[in-house]
């Protein structure tokens, strides 16, 4: 192997070190491993902005439209807007207390009943049902998530209404201690009767709770099947229970999977109009008592005043859908800080 001579000089002294053919030709060889993006690399990467520029885009003309739609509205009302039940744009007295109540309360039963049912349908497909049943108990559960809400709507109050009614009204009399459970009439006197207890934000809230499962169940099966085998393996060979093993390595890596879930449903459920607006009785006051006929919701309100609106009417209709669309997007925001902090498997060794 013949040699040269690498002269390398200093502030002081001339070094000359030998240098072989082998070093000489790496050198002339080295690759450069900075990423040159190919033509299909740049096209993806520009589509991919242009599809997130859009959907920004797209929000926040949403949100400016209402706005400008709904100032001639918020600046007669003002702050009263936020407080005031009734509901009557033409003598100028509106507010969205009483529906903004009604979709909050509805919202919470649908979430209540909601969670546990896909948490546990989802622990179901994802860690005890075999592959055959497990493949139909999934497409199934998609199908649901498939049909329509007036559907829902119509099953509710055709069918689920006359079968709730006598739950209801076991509910309230052995649980009217708690306030939200009592039915009563103005004068505090408790109701029997089962037309007290037909088109309540109850029964509304179990129609959206069925909606909202198959979206639920979804999103948290994912997050649960990505769970790392070894240590699925692992927890079950140091001699761990199936529910064990499901509550020290499922659970935890899905965490984010539930919350992120959960929150999506919030926001279904906080936006849903037809099955709410068929099933129940619009009223405009604050109706603590969630058993009782009667109750609202924002999109119901929309839905049920657009047609027959005046100008300031529907301007006051644009300011309730721009609070509901605010308040969507201050629960999404924080969802996804939430499952940032908790991300899927975060806190697992691997």
């Amino acid at each position: 192997m013949s040699l040269d001579l690498d002269v390398r000089r200093d502030d002081e002294q001339t070094t000359v070190l030998p240098v072989s053919d082998d070093d000489a030709f790496a050198a002339a060889t080295r690759r450069d491993l900075k990423s040159r993006p190919s033509g299909a690399d740049r096209a993806f990467r520009t589509v991919s902005f242009a599809a997130g520029g859009i959907t920004v885009g797209i929000m926040l003309a949403v949100g400016i439209f209402l706005a400008f739609r709904a100032g001639d509205a918020l600046r007669v009302a003002g702050f009263s807007f936020f407080t005031e039940q009734q509901w009557s744009p033409e003598t100028q007295e509106f507010g969205i207390a009483a529906v903004l109540f009604g979709t909050v309360s509805i919202a919470l039963i649908a979430l209540t009943l909601s969670v546990p049912l896909g948490l546990g349908t989802a622990l179901l497909i994802s860690e005890i049902l075999p592959e055959g049943p497990k493949s139909a108990l999934i497409t199934l559960v998609d199908l649901m998530a498939a049909v329509p809400s007036v559907v829902y709507g119509l099953w509710g109050v055709f069918f689920l209404q006359a079968n709730v009614i006598p739950v209801a009204q076991w509910i309230s009399t052995y649980f009217a201690w708690i306030p939200i459970f009592a039915v009563t009439d103005a004068d505090g006197n408790r109701l029997t009767d089962a037309s007290a207890f037909t088109s309540s934000a109850f029964i509304a809230g179990i129609v959206v709770a069925l909606m909202v499962v198959p979206t639920q169940t979804s999103v948290m099966r994912e997050a649960f099947s990505q769970a790392p085998v070894g240590e699925r393996e692992g927890a079950l060979a140091l001699g761990s229970t199936r529910w064990g093993m499901i509550r020290t390595v499922v659970l935890p890596f899905g965490r984010g999977g539930i919350i992120g879930g959960t929150m999506l449903s919030l926001g279904r459920a906080l936006g849903e109009t037809i099955a709410i607006y068929m099933i129940i009785s619009p009223i405009f006051e604050i109706n603590w008592q969630v058993l009782k006929t009667g109750s609202n919701s924002v999109s119901a309100l929309i839905a049920l005043r657009y047609g027959e609106a005046s100008e300031f009417g529907l301007s006051a209709l644009m300011a309730a859908g721009l609070v509901l669309f605010l308040i969507t997007l201050i629960i999404n925001f924080t969802a996804s800080q939430i499952v940032a902090r908790s991300r899927s498997g975060a806190e697992t060794d691997a």
